[in-house]
Order: C-alpha cells, then structure tokens, then sequence
C-alpha cells in the first residue's frame, strides 16, 4: 500500500502533466490559423518591416492596424523621410515595403534594384500653410521673402516635400532667396509633419506642407498652392522590396493599401486623393488568352507571377482565329497576348494601348537530315513533298503563311502539296515527327525545343517572322495586377526563358502605375 505523500505526488503529476498538455493543444491550435486570417502571417514568420514616410503615418497606421486584424499578418512599421528611408535601404537591404512621399523616390529605388513592384495610393500638391488667422498675411508665394518671416521647410536631402519645395522654387526663381531666408530666419525638418507641427505651435510663421498633411492639423489654413504646374502633383506610391523574403504578404498588403474600399477609403478620410486601385481579394484571379505559340516561352513566368503574387492566372492557349472569335463573342479576358499584330488589330477596340512583345521567325521544319533536300518555299511545290501548315481562318501562323506564298506567287503549287491543316502548330511538329509530313510551316518558336529531332530550313523573306502584342483589357477588373503581369512578362527572367524558346523579346519593362 502507497502512502499518502506518495499518492499526493502522483495525484499532483497528473494535473501538472494534464495542464501543460491543454496549454500545448491551446497553442498549437492558435498558431495553425491567425484571428480572422488566412494562415498567411503566423507570429512565428515574424512581422513584415514597412518603411514609410512621415508624413503618411496616420493613414498608414489606420490601414495596417485593419490589415493585421483581418489577415493576422503583424507589420512593423519604421517613420522617416522619404529620402532618408531610402538611403538607409540602400545600406541595409532588408525589410518588405517602402513608401514614399512621391513616386520620384521610388523611380531612384527601383534603378538601384531595390524594388520590384510599385502600387500608386494617393495624390500630393505642395501648399503653404499658415496658422488658421493668418497674422502675417500671406497670400503669395512672393510673402515667403517677407523681412521678419520666420519660414519652415522641408530638408531636401531627407523629405519629399523638401525636395519638390526646391524645385517648384527653382522654377519660379525664387529658392535661391527662400533658401537663404529659411536658414537666417527659419528652420529646415527632416519630415513634413514636423514643418506642420512648427506652424501649429508658433514657431514658424508659415511653411511649405503638403495638401493632404495640412488637412489633418485644424489649426492651420492653406494659403495657395506652392505651384500650379500639374507636374508638382505627387504620387503616393508603395513598393515591394528586391530583398523582400515574404514578397506575397507585402504585395497582399500593397494591394490592400491601394483597394478602394481598404485604404483607398481611409487616406480619403485622412484629407487625400486616393488613385483607384484593384478591389481587394485576398487571391484575385484574372484570365488571359493567349496564341499558343506563346505557352512554352510564358509558363515559367506565370507559375513564378502566381507565386509571388498570390493570385491565380487562368491561361486559354489556342489559335489566335479561335481566340478572335471567341472575344468578338463577348468573351472578356483581363489580358490578350496575340500570335501576331494581324490577330491584335480586329479586336484593338476592346483594349488598351498593346506593347509588342516579342517576335519569332516563320520557318520551315524537316526531318532530321533533311532528306527531301528543301532549301526554301520553292521547293516544297515539288512532287511527292507532302506539306502540313495552319488554318489560316483559325490561327495567326496560317494566315501569315498564305500571305507569304502568295506574295511569292507560290500559294497555288505549294498548297496542292497540302496533306494537313491544323489551328495550331504543335500538331503539325507531331506530325512532321512521327514522319506523317515532309515539311511544315511553323514558327521557329515551334521547335525550339525539339531541334535534335528536326532540322530548320530559313525562309529568306523580309515578312517571314511575326510579331506578338500583348494588351489588358479596358474592361478588366484588375488594371494594376494586369499590367504588373505585363512587366513581368518584360523582365530579366523572362527574356533568358525567351531566348530559350525561340523568341526574341523586344520591350524592356513599362514604368509608371502599371507597376
């Protein structure tokens, strides 16, 4: 028989063990899935680090704080100039998002390879403010240079008011003065909210802010704005960063900071002029048709695009005829990314502004060895050489393809050689392979891939080639997302993946919002 004691410890090692286990159960239960979140941003990823300018704190703080309730995803978010941000990116590297006070700060970032992707937020107009009665009268640019001013501005070298404060002065004439009369008689701050605050305790008597930071302070008035050339308007602008190591949660967040009814909504609140960006969804998806010529040189690149960004893109490959047809239908695609210019002009209408993308040679494939010994378009007229080439009704290859044996005056003698007709030319290449055909017409792009089965015979035509446009529908639900497919498409990356598939690439990547 167990004593007492004895029997109390195990009694009390029992519980002790039962509590811990709870704890753990508890634990391990809450860490599978943040509140109200999607599993994103576990606590153990730690939070994303998100350099802002000062001057856009209180939004941001607002957005944030709605983003991390709804996601579970925490962000730490660091305070500075816009310029000072940046020279310390450029030294540390590290940290998910910055945003700027104007997109000109990004435009620097992204020569330096700091950041990928750019979303538009908000307008800036730089304004002098005074205090809400105005004691010194101020009306003009010109009263800045007042004898007993006291005049707060912006470091050039550390915020973006500051520097657009330079050169609005700078054009006008005038900074050279001002400049003068803010060191003897004023101050210069690092961030704009620091200027805002100067005015609003007295210890400057007017200074150069931006619109939607005076809008925040009722105590301050806005005099007039600093400047009336439309180029002074600023964008507010966020980016994902190059060194980014939970690039999908920063770009969710981006997006969320840009969404009309998340962040959009608050910077309105917060005295801004939000630019419209995507609606937000946690995992938007957008649809792309595509000639199919282009799926061996854009696979990798949409599988890495879905990964980074989150989203799904849904991809129709077929003949550009079949793809025409289907949107003269009423099919909407988000994007449509042509065999050729030809497929692209019948539906223009429907689209934005295409950027031809990429072109690839018209060719002929024979067997290995060539065996038939074709040497051009002549030769395949020759009695006995039985030829495959694509619908010209249906697909971009076999329009161009009659229109270059006509323009040789071959149409009629090669076509009676004609054994198939196919909407797009991987079939012919199976075909050719399997020893079906002599010869087919393709696009050098076909065959990139199986040359150790099949020999290349170049057509010596200034039009044998074609040129493939790629354009966002106007009708899209995800402009932003859409083009920023669009860049990627135009990237490093993808031109090694063009070279590769017999294509050569002919943009660089677009700047601007479609970022």
């Amino acid at each position: 028989m167990q004593s007492p004691n004895r029997m109390w410890a195990i009694g009390l090692t029992v519980v002790v063990v039962g509590l811990l286990s709870a704890l753990l159960y508890v634990n391990s239960r809450s860490g599978a899935k943040p509140a109200g979140g999607s599993g994103a941003g576990k606590p153990s990823e730690g939070p994303l680090i998100f350099y802002c300018a000062a001057g856009i704190k209180p939004p941001v703080n607002a957005v944030v704080a709605a983003f991390t309730a709804e996601t579970g995803i925490p962000i730490r978010l660091q305070y500075a100039g816009s310029g000072t941000l940046l020279s310390n990116l450029q030294i540390a590297r590290l940290g998910d998002l910055y945003l700027a006070g104007d997109s000109s700060f990004i435009d620097m970032a992204r020569e330096k390879e700091l950041v990928e992707e750019a979303l538009p937020l908000a307008t800036l107009r730089p304004v002098i403010a005074v205090p809400a009665d105005n004691p010194k009268g101020i009306e003009t640019v010109e009263d800045l240079l007042g004898a007993d001013l006291r005049l707060g501005l912006g470091n050039p070298g550390a915020a973006s008011i500051g520097k657009q404060t330079r050169k609005a002065l700078e054009v006008a004439g005038l900074w050279e003065k001002v400049e003068a009369a803010a060191r003897a008689r004023g101050v210069f701050k690092p961030t704009v909210n620091e200027v805002a605050n100067d005015i609003k305790i007295g210890t400057v008597d007017v200074g150069i802010i931006w619109d939607a930071t005076a809008r925040q302070y009722p105590e301050l008035k806005i005099v007039c704005p600093l400047s009336a050339d439309p180029a002074f308007v600023m964008h507010v602008t966020v980016g994902v960063l190059s060194c980014s190591k939970r690039a999908t949660d920063a770009l969710r967040l981006a997006r969320y900071l840009s969404a009309p009814s998340k962040g959009g909504r608050v910077f309105q609140k917060s005295g801004y002029e939000p630019i419209r960006g995507d609606p937000w969804a946690e995992t938007p998806e957008i649809l792309l048709l595509s000639g199919g010529v282009n799926r061996s040189a854009i696979e990798d690149t949409l599988r890495a695009f879905e990964a980074r960004e989150g989203c799904r893109v849904t991809r129709v490959y077929n003949g550009c005829g079949i793809l025409v047809a289907q949107i003269k239908a009423g099919e909407r695609p988000d994007a449509y990314f042509a065999c050729d210019v030809s497929f692209m002009d019948e539906v223009q209408d429907l689209f934005l502004d295409s950027t031809d993308l990429s072109e690839t040679d018209i060719i002929i494939a024979v067997g290995k060895g060539n065996p038939k010994g074709i040497g051009g378009l002549a030769d395949l007229a020759a009695e006995g050489c039985k030829l495959g080439v694509a619908n010209p009704k249906q697909s971009a290859l076999g329009a161009l393809t009659s229109r270059l044996l006509k323009d040789a005056g071959l149409l009629e003698g090669v076509m009676a050689n004609n054994k198939s007709q196919t909407p797009t030319a991987d079939l012919l290449v199976n075909q050719l392979r399997t020893g079906t055909l002599d010869a087919v017409i393709v696009y050098e792009a076909n065959v990139a891939r199986v040359l150790e089965h099949l020999d290349i015979v170049r057509i010596s035509h200034p039009d044998a080639k074609a040129v493939q446009p790629f354009a966002v529908s106007q009708e899209t639900t995800y402009p932003l997302l859409t083009h920023r497919l669009l860049r990627a498409l135009c990237s490093k990356r993808s031109r090694r993946r063009y070279m590769g598939s017999g294509f050569r690439l002919l943009t660089t990547p677009p700047n601007g919002q479609s970022e």
